[in-house]
């Protein structure tokens, strides 16, 4: 019998919310001193945390839903600004530039974006999962930091070379990759214990602590 859960509507919700938005800001890269990293990475790593709650709650397939659901809203909204972008400009309008800059995509990012996410977020998933039997669900800590270890490695490897190889300096490609790598997985350290308030909370609400014992972890298998 299917379950009815409250809250995972509102975790999706939110899920899909950071994805895109971190893309959007991702269009800018920061400065600040010891870091030098593209906008998105202050937000992005957000969705790594929901990714680790939904999983360790509810549990890898129902979290496959909502990577996928991401990905699809994520192309829906790279190809809309791709195809605003070609209209004609209405008369008196003469911000082109401005949104081609901003978010004038071009397909090499988009799937620089879309590939990156997808590894990155399947991976944290499994690894999570995994790990949820290995420790018996003890030690969630071990969990939500050793999954975005991985996650995080392949996303930001994965669209920092993707995106920007031939465009950037090879010196400054790889401080972005340490960068970026550095600061999400900082992000996840220091969330940890509001992570643990948010898991605690909802395993108790939802009456839910899945174990993906027999799960088919393919990511393509959406049964």
């Amino acid at each position: 019998m299917q379950k009815n859960y409250k809250y995972l509507g509102t975790i999706s919700v939110f899920f899909v919310s950071v994805l895109l938005i971190s893309n959007i800001a991702s269009t800018k890269i920061v400065d600040l001193r010891w870091f030098t990293f593209d906008g998105g990475t202050l937000l992005f790593p957000l969705s790594y945390i929901f990714g680790d709650i939904l999983t360790e709650v509810y549990g890898y397939k129902k979290a496959r839903g909502v990577i996928w659901l991401g990905f699809f809203m994520a192309l829906l909204m790279s190809l809309i600004f791709i195809i605003v972008g070609k209209l004609p400009s209405a008369s008196g309008w003469n911000n082109q530039n401005a949104y081609d800059l901003i978010l004038g995509l071009t397909p090499r990012i988009v799937f620089a974006s879309l590939l990156a996410y997808s590894v990155g977020e399947f991976s944290n998933s499994f690894v999570l999962a995994k790990m949820k039997i290995w420790t018996k669900g003890k030690w969630l800590w071990t969990r939500t930091i050793g999954s975005t270890i991985v996650g995080e490695f392949f996303d930001s490897v994965i669209f920092i070379l993707i995106a920007f190889s031939g465009i950037l300096p090879n010196s400054l490609l790889i401080t972005l990759i340490i960068s970026n790598y550095i600061f999400k997985t900082s992000i996840e350290v220091l969330f940890t214990p509001i992570t643990y308030k948010v898991v605690k909370f909802l395993k108790k609400k939802e009456r839910e602590d899945y174990y993906d014992i027999n799960t088919n972890f393919n990511p393509f298998n959406l049964n």
